[in-house]
């Protein structure tokens, strides 16, 4: 492929004086080629010619073997020779120098303390791990940022009901189900409503000023401890680490005084009492920044987060993963920033993802208490996983839970069936995961050392061709991947690759085979870029299944 890129390239300079890179992509299956290019279409308004007539004439330049399909498509068919020789320079260090350098946090999860971890977290954890993991990939150095609300009226919410619990008996289901009862009561009993608002105030005291003598001081720092040994212990179980911890707690103080500094120049504003950003003035809509009590909002928080990253890390860039419901809110919060620190939010990437849900398309809140837990999920792949193998294996549930979420494009909502996530064959973990320890099964049995010579003139069979076309497709999609954050991109290309290998492996008998250095070769290069592309969803292979 790279050598055709390089040829098209010349060919345009020569023909038209034209500095072009050219894109090649595999055919379609109703074109009898390997590769194609649409390189006539993208010219057609620059040189003012039809696109039948600018490949006619890259076609009589070239020297590779190439035919025409209208519109404007250039075909290429390459040789056996020329596959096994891009096979045998594969390039099985898999690195990229695009954020070479580079300072990324990625954020991504954030629960907040005083609550349970729900399936949207599971979800955002895992494909905010991955987007690390092609940063690193890529060179750069990340830091995996957690942000919570430690601070704030859902806390205020909990404790309310957390004080008729005893403290020495405290646990973290104690404080997830005190934080139901709590939303109940604040919506429902106005003196509840009252006393929650009193005591929110009193939080933000307790933490501001680190006081621990009250009682109330003391249920929560006791709540508080709970909740980030309940996050570290789930996400340790995961896979997924974090290096940084912001509770909203350490970062009010700081957009606060932004906040506050930029109202003084017209950017925030006060309104019946409150400090705002006047979102209407560019067609968005308008938020509180500061309420009436003088209680900074989760808005001023995320300014306080944004400033103090900048400060801990001056990033190159910063990636923001939330639930889409997010949208529209971090839109407003970027945009009040932009007018006064355009250079942090040209930085910053809010990324979003939809629900996910379970077959039954049922929505759940966890204000009303009937939330899908974070938990319940890995259980319920664990349960589906001993229904259909009659064994148990923590290591392939989860890798079946990672793939059956990173398989999809991030933004839309996810309809999650376990018991199709656990199955052995189709588009799952666990087919994936197979088609690996297939391969180091033929490796294993693979001699010491093979007398045959390499044969860079040998006759490929289709099976042959269609997994090396397969696997020389893995950069540029490691590039696509890195340049959009894109997972999936990877997740669906490892399909792909299995598919292309269980053919192989049906067809090209390797151990004992006159060409079975060659296929030996192939065989490894699979499971190169299979370990490799795993590891990029977080997902290790296992030695046997």
């Amino acid at each position: 492929m790279q050598e055709i890129c390089a040829a098209l390239k010349k060919v345009i300079q020569d023909l038209y004086g034209l500095d072009f890179d050219p894109e090649l992509t595999p055919s379609p299956e109703n074109i009898d080629a390997d590769y194609s290019t649409n390189v006539p279409l993208r010219l057609t308004k620059e040189l003012h010619k039809a696109p039948m007539e600018i490949a006619k004439e890259i076609e009589g330049a070239l020297q590779e073997e190439v035919f025409l399909s209208p519109p404007g498509f250039l075909n290429f068919t390459l040789s056996d020779k020329s596959l096994v020789s891009a096979i045998n320079d594969f390039d099985d260090t898999f690195k990229s120098d695009e954020y070479k350098g580079q300072t990324i946090v990625c954020e991504f999860s954030d629960p907040n303390p005083f609550k349970i971890l729900h399936v949207g977290h599971l979800y955002t954890s895992i494909v905010g791990d991955s987007i690390a993991r092609l940063f690193e990939y890529a060179g750069a150095k990340v830091i995996r940022a957690n942000f919570g609300g430690d601070v704030g009226l859902h806390v205020a919410k909990t404790m309310y009901a957390l004080r008729q619990k005893s403290l020495g008996e405290l646990t973290i289901e104690d404080v997830a189900d005190c934080y139901i009862k709590g939303t109940a009561l604040y919506e429902d009993d106005e003196e509840a409503h009252q006393e929650i608002t009193r005591l929110n105030k009193e939080i933000y005291k307790i933490n501001s000023e680190d006081l621990h003598d009250s009682d109330v001081a003391k249920l929560y720092w006791r709540g508080r401890e709970l909740s980030y040994d309940y996050f570290k212990e789930f996400y340790n179980s995961i896979g997924v680490h974090f290096d940084k911890y912001y509770p909203e707690s350490t970062v009010v103080d700081l957009g606060l005084a932004k906040v506050k500094e930029q109202l003084e120049k017209g950017v925030y504003e006060y309104s019946n009492g409150a400090v705002i950003f006047d979102g209407d003035k560019y067609g968005l809509h308008t938020r509180v920044f500061i309420n009436k009590e003088g209680v900074p909002t989760y808005e001023t928080k995320d300014v306080g987060l944004i400033f103090t990253k900048w400060q801990d890390y001056h990033f190159a860039r910063s990636i923001v993963i939330t639930g889409s419901e997010q949208k529209d809110y971090m839109t407003v919060v970027l945009k009040s920033i932009e007018q006064y620190a355009p250079e942090l939010t040209e930085r910053t990437t809010h990324l979003t993802h939809g629900l996910v849900k379970l077959p039954g398309n049922v929505k759940m809140s966890s204000r009303k208490g009937n939330i899908l837990k974070a938990v319940d999920v890995l259980n319920l792949v664990r349960d589906a996983f001993k229904a259909e193998h009659e064994s148990t294996d923590d290591v392939i549930s989860l890798a079946a839970t990672k793939y059956a979420f990173l398989k999809y494009k991030m933004g839309g909502n996810i309809v999650f069936d376990p018991k199709e996530s656990v199955k052995m064959t189709g588009n799952s973990g666990p087919y994936l995961l197979y088609s690996c320890v297939r391969a180091k099964k033929i490796l294993q049995k693979a001699p010491a050392k093979t007398e045959s010579k390499e044969n860079s003139a040998l006759t490929l069979n289709p099976s042959e061709r269609n997994l090396m076309k397969k696997l020389l497709e893995y950069a540029s999609v490691l590039d696509e991947a890195v340049t959009e954050l894109a997972p999936h991109k990877v997740a669906n290309y490892l399909y792909e690759l299995a598919q292309s290998f269980s053919r192989f492996y049906e067809a090209s008998p390797v151990i004992g085979h006159d060409n079975e250095k060659e296929r030996l070769k192939l065989v490894q290069i699979f499971l190169d870029v299979m370990t490799h592309g795993l590891d990029l969803l977080g997902i290790s292979v296992p030695e046997s299944m």
